[in-house]
């Protein structure tokens, strides 16, 4: 274990006063009770071009080389700082989406998301008295207990999830969807999401309520371009009505389990996404359409973990971007 420590400024002034009484170096060490080379090295730094050893002067040598030798902070970088200040706080792109971003664009610039999440927690890109770290998504959401009683109304469903077809459950493709909807205020405009399984992209379209029929005519809309495999929804009553998207889109629908959130995963995550910019008990009607789309897009150009930090965008339609 190393003990040793930095002389003090009180030792330089003992230095300082031995030294103009003419007392040698060597007999300074035992006084001082440090190493012969520790006090060699003092006076000789100090002591250049025959002048007097000073202790004040030692002592901001001292300082200036200890302040040189502190590593420099990353986000010191101006450029840099701007870089990360803008993807988090205006486009709430994650840490690690930031730096591994960085890394697979292989750009000039290269950050560890430790060191952004220090960042943010030491207050670097606070404003106005509002924590950044606020922007950070919350993890550990509450679940239903076993012995919840399901009250939402039931429905006819065509086939269980154990039915759906092994190249949907393994995402070896493109458009196998999984559906649900975001709700603002209670009776009030909701959002349908449908998010690809394989690249997570994300269709979104705003509804007046969130009713069987709305859902329906924006869902046979959304994907009538589209050539759908399997959509996977969940069980409300908003999707009564999937046997008619069925007829019109020529796809099955396949339902998981009552409480069974994450075999919907991936539309479950993009909701929580979602909520970012669109939290609980707001009303939806207040947003203009262009605003919801911008959100969108912003989302299906943020690089995801899970897709090895490309964006759903470049994967669902095979492209490579420049975002950063």
């Amino acid at each position: 274990m190393n003990t040793y420590k930095h002389l003090s400024i009180n030792e330089r002034e003992k230095i300082m006063l031995m030294l103009a009484q003419g007392i040698k170096p060597s007999k300074i060490v035992s006084m001082l009770g440090r190493s012969r080379s520790t006090i060699s090295r003092e006076i000789s730094r100090n002591c250049k071009l025959n002048q007097a050893y000073s202790a004040n002067t030692a002592q901001i040598n001292y300082d200036k080389k200890r302040q040189a030798c502190k590593p420099k902070f990353k986000l010191d970088d101006k450029e840099l700082y701007q870089l990360v200040h803008d993807k988090f706080m205006s486009h709430r792109w994650s840490p690690e989406q930031i730096s591994n971003r960085l890394r697979l664009e292989n750009t000039k610039h290269q950050i560890s998301a430790n060191t952004i999440y220090r960042a943010i927690y030491h207050g670097w890109f606070d404003e106005g008295g509002r924590l950044a770290r606020r922007k950070l998504r919350h993890k550990g959401k509450t679940r239903h207990a076993k012995t919840h009683d399901e009250k939402r109304g039931k429905i006819k469903i065509s086939h269980e999830l154990s039915e759906r077809p092994k190249m949907a459950d393994l995402r070896e493709r493109t458009d196998d969807i999984e559906a649900d909807t975001v709700l603002g205020i209670s009776g009030g405009h909701c959002l349908l999401t449908l998010v690809d399984r394989k690249s997570r992209y994300l269709w979104c379209r705003r509804l007046p309520a969130k009713r069987a029929e709305h859902v329906q005519t924006a869902m046979i809309d959304l994907l009538k371009d589209v050539k759908v495999h399997t959509i996977t929804p969940d069980r409300g009553k908003e999707f009564a009505y999937h046997e008619k998207i069925s007829q019109q889109l020529n796809v099955e629908f396949y339902f998981p389990p009552p409480r069974h959130p994450w075999d919907r995963g991936s539309n479950e995550n993009t909701n929580g996404l979602l909520r970012e910019y669109f939290p609980k008990h707001q009303d939806l009607s207040k947003w203009h359409e262009s605003d919801i789309i911008s959100k969108v897009n912003e989302l299906n150009h943020r690089p995801r973990k899970c897709l090895n930090w490309k964006t759903p965008y470049e994967v669902y339609f095979d492209e490579v971007l420049q975002l950063v």
